[in-house]
């Protein structure tokens, strides 16, 4: 289960920095329909972003220097090739993870009043500038091993920001991701996690990750509200290990399962397209741009085919 490292620190990072700039971007921007002025650049704010990712990061890799990697032996720099690993709902998860530190590292700088080109340059990266060093750190630890296809999804999920403010100026379609617990949990003796916190790290056949975008953008009609989304969603299940399955965990059999992959359809809420006359609620809709809400869904998978939920968490 070590590749849930990078997974975990990145979630870290996203929502700490989330939770004290992101709120006060959505204060002074986003709260209006109207075309958002120049903004005017605050030395103050600036500097206030700037020092809460340097303290996040810095605390990160002091974590993994001095407690994570603490018992774990050194090596020669290695490679680890992990691309077929959990069916890539880890690839999905690193993908994710880089998204929203981008995401709020773009947000944040135009917040302090930084020009778009380098908001992008400087924020839009962040995802992948904070993700890069802990691959490479990993790559010197035996059982770990530097990731091309962790790199690559890191890339894709700051590539997803960049890219969208490039084309349309904003983002149209909002990369998120929902938990349901898994029955094979319950099976696994531990080995996918024991607690809800443990079973969100450990266990990915409870993982989905979506791909959210406007209805009206799809179907254009002025009846059509902006903030309802259609979203296409992937899993996989049946996963008691990262390329096959395990058989025993503590002496406990691990029944035999098909691992398999789903694609999934449902409508959403793009909580960001929101607006109300309370600047609270306002901020919270803002913050919320990363969550699923559950909606019916339509799953089809290389099990069995098709898949219908009344709600899909």
């Amino acid at each position: 289960m070590k590749p849930l490292l990078n997974k975990l620190i990145s979630l870290l990072l996203a929502l700490l920095t989330g939770l004290i700039g992101f709120a006060q971007t959505a204060t002074d921007s986003l709260t209006t329909s109207q075309p958002a002025p120049t903004p005017t650049f605050h030395k103050g704010r600036f500097a206030a972003v700037v020092a809460t990712e340097a303290a996040l990061y810095a605390g990160t890799m002091s974590y993994l220097n001095f407690i994570w990697y603490k018992d774990e032996k050194r090596v020669p720099f290695e490679f680890y090739a992990d691309g077929k690993g959990y069916l890539q709902v880890d690839k999905f998860g690193h993908a994710y993870g880089a998204y929203l530190e981008s995401y709020v590292g773009y947000k944040a700088l135009r917040w302090s009043g930084a020009s778009k080109k380098k908001a992008l340059l400087y924020g839009g990266t962040l995802g992948f500038l904070l993700q890069s060093p802990i691959e490479i750190v990993d790559g010197f630890y035996e059982g770990w091993g530097f990731s091309w296809s962790d790199m690559a999804a890191n890339a894709v999920g700051s590539g997803m920001v960049i890219g969208q403010e490039l084309l349309f100026d904003e983002q149209i379609m909002k990369y998120k991701f929902s938990f349901r617990r898994s029955p094979y949990s319950k099976q696994a003796n531990g080995y996918l996690g024991t607690t809800f916190a443990g079973q969100i790290l450990q266990d990915y056949n409870a993982h989905t990750y979506w791909f959210s975008i406007g209805l009206n953008r799809i179907i254009r009609s002025e009846r059509i509200p902006d903030w309802l989304n259609v979203a296409v969603g992937y899993g996989a299940n049946g996963m008691f290990g990262e390329f096959e399955n395990i058989k025993k965990w503590g002496n406990v059999v691990i029944p035999p399962t098909q691992r398999y992959r789903q694609f999934l359809f449902s409508l959403d809420i793009d909580w960001t397209k929101i607006k109300t006359k309370n600047r609270f609620l306002n901020q919270v809709f803002q913050s919320m741009f990363m969550i699923k809400l559950p909606f019916p869904t339509l799953e089809i998978n290389t099990k069995n085919g098709f898949r219908l939920y009344g709600i899909y968490y």
